[in-house]
């Protein structure tokens, strides 16, 4: 309960905080048309505008902001001590995406000094990003393809492979594009 208690106060913290924000641009003479471009909308409009678009970020929707529903799908294998990964990232739409980033997990440390492909990076010993490029609606990165070493022969590992960042946007359905992988020594290529 004391939780709830602590994160109702830090929404309306929130909120309270883009109204002060918003009500300052108001009365530091902003100009331009509010409400919506109806035209005739006072500051009030604005900021009460405004801050139902504060509660719907909030409330994890992006308001206004286009869909566009990004997955994620490949294989991992591990065998000697080795990870190779193969993903392929889709736009399912119904918006373009200018840019995204794809973030692979591992549970087990990978040794140091790899080099990984254009527009991938270390984030730490354990995760590595990759960048996309663009997605159009109903498009797709090309392939993404990791041969890793872990520190150590590490009987099994698991991969979350997620969606870290993308341009602009939301997607509803982050089922596909968020996976966890247990993948055993065996050399076999896990799916998701």
């Amino acid at each position: 309960m004391r939780a709830m208690s602590v994160m109702s106060k830090g929404v309306l913290g929130a909120v309270l905080t883009a109204l002060v924000v918003l009500g300052a641009g108001t009365t530091a003479g902003a100009v331009g048309e509010m409400g919506g471009g109806t035209g005739g909308g006072t500051a009030g409009d604005a900021v009460g505008e405004a801050a139902g678009q504060v509660a719907g970020l909030v409330a994890g929707e992006v308001v206004g902001a286009a869909e566009a529903d990004l997955a994620h799908h490949g294989h991992v294998s591990l065998w000697d001590g080795r990870v190779g990964v193969w993903l392929v990232t889709e736009n399912h739409g119904p918006s373009d995406v200018l840019d995204a980033t794809v973030r692979l997990a591992f549970s087990a440390p990978m040794a140091g000094g790899q080099e990984l492909p254009p527009g991938c990076l270390w984030s730490s010993s354990r995760v590595v990003s990759c960048r996309t490029g663009a997605l159009p609606d109903g498009g797709t990165a090309g392939e993404l393809a990791l041969d890793l070493r872990a520190v150590g022969r590490p009987q099994e590992l698991t991969v979350d492979v997620s969606t870290a960042w993308r341009s602009g946007g939301v997607d509803r359905n982050s089922v596909n594009d968020r996976h966890r992988v247990l993948v055993l020594a065996t050399g076999d290529p896990y799916v998701f």
